[in-house]
């Protein structure tokens, strides 16, 4: 078994029956391990990040192999990785980049098995006016068109 395979067992083992769920598992040439975690309601805390340090060292041998160990949690602005961190940002504003490189800032409505459901506003040209017409748009999107989505942070 590689040592990734050992490491995002050791975590799933570790995250099972919380709300924290793995987003990514890094290992750099140089044997840097970073492990990213999210929570579906709400935000990281250090403590979670610490135990989750502890036991992964536990389950890894130091006299096999050096390696660091960083454990954080997924930034605020840094791009979903896995479905599970778009159910923290329904009913928020998102930014989608499509495959195809289009971009759009949208409604996160919600997340379904193959992509999610977004709304946005579009102001549309309606026959025999001048003015454009806004008007509310619903669309799915599937996971396989969006290369990344990320929220929009909104300062007030």
């Amino acid at each position: 078994m590689k040592q990734k395979d050992i490491l995002e067992q050791s975590v799933a083992d570790y995250l099972t029956g919380k709300d924290i769920f793995l987003v990514e598992i890094k290992i750099s040439a140089d044997n840097d391990i970073e492990v990213v975690i999210e929570n579906e309601n709400e935000d990281i805390s250090l403590d979670d990040c610490v135990e989750l340090s502890n036991y992964i060292e536990s389950k890894l041998s130091r006299d096999v192999e050096d390696f660091a160990l960083t454990v954080g949690s997924a930034g605020l602005t840094s791009p979903f990785k896995v479905a599970r961190q778009y159910k923290k940002f329904v009913g928020s504003e998102i930014e989608v980049t499509a495959k195809n490189g289009s971009r759009q800032k949208v409604i996160l409505e919600g997340v379904k098995e193959d992509g999610i459901d977004v709304s946005s506003d579009v102001l549309v040209k309606v026959d025999g006016q001048k003015k454009k017409v806004l008007e509310h748009r619903t669309e799915h999107i599937s996971f396989k068109e969006i290369k990344t989505a990320k929220p929009v942070i909104k300062f007030k």
